[in-house]
């Protein structure tokens, strides 16, 4: 399990595009579930759709990459940061709405030459949300 504190060390996003609440189960370069609290109060509902909230695809998948960043960025403190290189195979099942938990796993399906590539899902209630494959560069992280 990770705290935010460690979450935010690790990942460079912040509010309001930092898309992951908490980590659930982690297993070092393997795999990750964690979950992000869908709530009426996120700024995308202002436009997206007002009358009828839904959250964005393209969001969901960064969501998926956050999360996915976790397991493939190493330990917190780590001198790499993981940047999103590829998406591939995403596809869309349900809708996700206010109120809703995303519980979102990601598995690593192959490590080589500073590639990572993970599979993902994004699930609501038990129902696959969106899934997809992601691929990651590992960069050199920048010391201010």
């Amino acid at each position: 399990m990770l705290t935010i504190d460690q979450i935010r060390e690790m990942l460079p996003h912040r509010y309001p595009f930092l898309l992951v609440d908490r980590v659930l189960e982690r297993e070092e370069g393997e795999r990750i579930v964690a979950i992000k609290n869908v709530t009426i109060n996120e700024p995308f509902f202002q436009g997206h759709y007002p009358e009828t909230p839904v959250m964005p695809g393209v969001l969901i998948v960064e969501a998926m990459a956050q999360v996915g960043g976790l397991i493939v960025g190493g330990a917190p403190g780590a001198d790499v940061i993981p940047l999103l290189a590829a998406i591939e195979k995403v596809r869309f099942r349900e809708v996700v709405k206010p109120g809703d938990q995303l519980v979102i796993t990601a598995t690593v399906q192959a490590n080589r030459s500073g590639l990572v590539k993970i599979s993902a899902q994004a699930k609501v209630a038990e129902k696959i949300a969106a899934q997809g494959d992601l691929t990651f560069v590992l960069a050199p992280k920048e010391n201010k």
